[in-house]
C-alpha cells in the first residue's frame, strides 16, 4: 500500500514498470489512471488530482471527482513529478501521510484507497538541495525507490527488446521479422540516448519501411537518424571488417 517512486532517464520504461506494479498488485481489475504533471498548469493539475465541489470556481457547475478518488482501489500514476509546484507538494505530502483528500472548494476530507506510483527523470536528491523539492516529501517517497538504468548500461537487453518490438501484436510467429547478425551487432554498439523509446521507434520505422522483408539487413536501416553523425562509421566498421574476412 506504500507509494512507489520510479526514477530513470526519459524513455527507460517508467510507465511500463508502473503498469506492471498495478497488474501484479491485489487489484489489477481496478483503474490505472495516469497523469502527466508537467503538461498541466498548477490549478488544472490540482483539480484533476483532487476534484472540486460545485461552484468552487467559474464553470464548476457540478461536483467532479479527482483521479485520486476515481481510481478506487486501483493505481494513480503521476508522471513528470519533478515539475509540480511547492504548493502541490504540500498537498501531496498530506495525501501520502493520511490517505485523505479534500475537494477544491470543499470543507470535508475524504478517504482514498488507491495505490500511488510516482515517476521522474530528475535527480530528486539534487532537487532537494536546490530547494525545488521539499525534503520531507522526498524522504516520504524514497522509502521504496525503483531505479531504472539507461539502456546503454544494459546492452544485453537490446536483443530481447528488438525481438519484442519486431513481434508486436503478431500472432503467427512463423512470419516474424528478424535482424541480420550484422545489423544487430551494429545496433548493440549504439548508446541509445533516447533509451527504450528511441529503440522502439527505430524498430517500428524499420518494420513500416520494409513490410515484406523477413530478414532486415544493415542496408535497410537508416543510421543517419541516430544521434551523433560521427557514430555512423564506427557502428558500421565491424560489419565491413567482417565482410572482408569473408
Amino acid at each position: 500500500k506504500e507509494p512507489v517512486l520510479v526514477t530513470g532517464e526519459t524513455g527507460t520504461g517508467k510507465e511500463l514498470v508502473s503498469r506492471a506494479i498495478h497488474e501484479e498488485g491485489p487489484n489489477p481489475n481496478e483503474p490505472f489512471l495516469a497523469i502527466n504533471c508537467g503538461a498541466l498548469t498548477d490549478s488544472l493539475l490540482q483539480s484533476e488530482l483532487f476534484g472540486y465541489e460545485a461552484g468552487a470556481f467559474t464553470g464548476a457547475q457540478k461536483e467532479r471527482k479527482g483521479i485520486f478518488e476515481a481510481a478506487g482501489k486501483g493505481t494513480v500514476f503521476l508522471d513528470e513529478f519533478g515539475d509540480i509546484s511547492q504548493k502541490l507538494q504540500v498537498s501531496l505530502l498530506r495525501v501520502l501521510e493520511s490517505n485523505e483528500i479534500r475537494l477544491i472548494g470543499g470543507t470535508k476530507t475524504r478517504k482514498i484507497e488507491c495505490k500511488i506510483v510516482i515517476a521522474t527523470n530528475i535527480d530528486l536528491q539534487q532537487a532537494v538541495e536546490e530547494k525545488k523539492i521539499r525534503e520531507d516529501l522526498y524522504f516520504r517517497l524514497a522509502r521504496f525507490d525503483i531505479k531504472l538504468p539507461p539502456l546503454r548500461e544494459r546492452p544485453e537487453d537490446i536483443s530481447s527488446l528488438i525481438n519484442h518490438f519486431l513481434e508486436g501484436n503478431q500472432k503467427v510467429k512463423e512470419n516474424q521479422k528478424k535482424l541480420s547478425k550484422e545489423l544487430l551487432e551494429a545496433l548493440m554498439k549504439y548508446r541509445w540516448p533516447g533509451n527504450i523509446r528511441e529503440l522502439k521507434n527505430e524498430i517500428e520505422r524499420l518494420k513500416i519501411l520494409h513490410p515484406d522483408k523477413a530478414i532486415l539487413n544493415v542496408e535497410d536501416f537508416d543510421f543517419t537518424r541516430l544521434q551523433g553523425g560521427q557514430l555512423i562509421n564506427s557502428l558500421k566498421e565491424p560489419i565491413s571488417n567482417a565482410k572482408k574476412l569473408e
